[in-house]
């Protein structure tokens, strides 16, 4: 609570300053409103000038409750579109399945991706600050490299045996262990195997020193002035890309063909006009995947790891299954596609508890042009933003909302664009694939070798971006007395 009210209250003095640079302008703006007014705009309010509605959507979030910010203005306009103001931009909030649709369609046509000035700095050429014809030519490059079902199948039996000992070294033997930041560690060693070959502890103990700090510059105040965290956050961006830009050169050097990495893949691979990715494209998008592999996957399976601890059944139930498949197994064989594909029931549970805790609270798109939505006008150039909120916990399209119910996911699933933990359309995240993988991996070799308690039931979770235990997690490991 004290690191939160700490964050506001930074916040709150970064706001006042920059209100005091943007004072001019603001008046210039209220004052064109009043002139040229817009009576088609959503309702809402933006709040006040520069800060907006910032400091409530961002203690929803710290507070593990982003949905209550769009509840709140979704039944005081009774309407599924409002205006605010957030990050210091003009936005419009879409809620439901109709806004979501609306925003994952028309990808390049109404809309297109937008993220805070922050983003774009830190992560300059990769795949996230791409739009139409360049986001499609790199995320082509990325799917068919490494990102597709087909390329993944290739790196299941490599996951398995880096997971296994990972857990022989960090849980094994172990009476309590701290699952958010041990889960951290995991996703982070697991990325740096895969993604750049990186075996090498000193160098991943360097890479991670760095990327702890790049982390907390991602959605902070974009001023780069020395001992600010964006600057920290910058510096420790460069020094992550300088290393990957060693490794490519040292790669480029030797036979790639040996290699069976991202990075070496995007090296040698051409598009379909010819054009190969320069060496900061390769460093940006390694960069890129690092964050969505490592924060992601290491939210999710530390939520995974938290409702297994607080249901029993739902545990016993994932434990069968789990252990169905391993003793379908010869003794010491590795985990193949497959058998990832059996894990049905386990994933309907990983699913679910991404409903009811989705790791990200949504993304943000700006408007290409002047567009018209639920008889309102849609500006162009407005930031528009989609959340999580908005459906996960729509009594409408889940009944009972706040009940957990891993059945949800059978058969025919989910209402199209309800459940959009990982985004949807075009701008879907291209590592969905890999996490799923990541996640079930993790599982199968945790959970048939213990049970677990939680030592803070109660433990708050909050999103600084990414949903996290304030305490870490700690959890009191049991062995199974007969391990699979």
């Amino acid at each position: 609570m004290h690191d939160m009210e700490f964050t506001i209250f930074s916040l709150c003095i970064a706001f006042a300053l920059l209100f005091v640079f943007f004072y001019p302008l603001i008046i210039t703006v209220k004052l064109k409103e009043k002139i040229y007014p817009n009576p088609h705009l959503p309702p809402g309010n933006l709040g006040w000038p520069v800060i907006g509605e910032t400091l409530g959507f961002i203690r929803a979030g710290f507070e593990g409750k982003p949905e209550r910010f769009i509840r709140e203005r979704m039944e005081k306009y009774d309407s599924r579109v409002f205006k605010t103001c957030l990050l210091g931009e003009d936005m419009i909030v879409f809620c439901g399945t109709a806004g979501h649709k609306l925003l994952f369609s028309n990808e390049n046509k109404l809309v297109r991706t937008w993220w805070p000035s922050s983003v774009g700095k830190l992560f300059k050429t990769c795949l996230l600050m791409k739009a139409g014809d360049d986001a499609k030519r790199m995320r082509r490059m990325m799917m068919m490299s490494f990102l597709s079902p087909n390329a993944l199948m290739k790196y299941v039996e490599r996951i398995d045996m880096i997971t296994q000992q990972h857990i022989a070294t960090y849980w094994e033997g172990k009476e309590e262990v701290k699952v958010h930041p041990t889960v951290k560690l995991y996703t982070f060693e697991l990325a740096c195997h895969l993604l750049a070959s990186v075996e090498d502890p000193l160098l991943i103990s360097k890479l991670a020193s760095h990327f702890n700090i790049f982390l907390k510059g991602v959605m902070s105040f974009p001023v780069n002035f020395p001992g600010t965290t964006f600057y920290k956050s910058i510096r420790a961006a460069d020094a992550i890309r300088e290393e990957l830009i060693k490794l490519i050169a040292k790669q480029t050097r030797e036979a790639l063909g040996s290699k069976q990495d991202l990075l070496s893949r995007l090296v040698v691979i051409a598009d379909s006009n010819g054009k190969f990715l320069t060496e900061m494209e390769v460093a940006d998008n390694i960069l890129l995947l690092l964050f969505s592999s490592h924060d992601t996957s290491s939210s999710a399976i530390t939520l995974l790891l938290k409702y297994l601890g607080q249901m029993p059944q739902v545990f016993e139930n994932v434990l069968r299954e789990q252990i169905g498949i391993a003793e379908s197994k010869e003794q010491g064989e590795l985990l193949k596609w497959e058998d990832i594909q059996k894990m049905k029931y386990t994933w309907n549970v990983a699913s679910e508890v991404m409903r009811l805790s989705p790791p990200a609270i949504g993304a943000f798109r700006e408007a290409l042009v002047d567009f018209t939505y639920s008889g309102y006008t849609i500006p162009k150039g407005w930031k528009l933003h989609w959340s999580t909120g908005s459906t996960h916990k729509d009594e409408t399209l889940f009944p009972n909302p706040e009940t957990f119910d891993a059945s949800r996911f059978e058969r025919e699933g989910a209402t199209p664009y309800s459940y959009v933990p990982f985004g949807g359309g075009p701008r879907m995240c291209p590592g969905y694939e890999f996490e799923r993988l990541l996640i079930l991996v993790f599982i199968h070799n945790m959970i048939k070798r213990f049970k677990w308690d939680l030592l803070i039931p109660d433990e708050k979770f909050g999103y600084d971006p990414m949903l996290s235990p304030s305490q870490g997690l700690p959890i009191r490991l049991q062995p199974h007395q007969c391990s699979t």
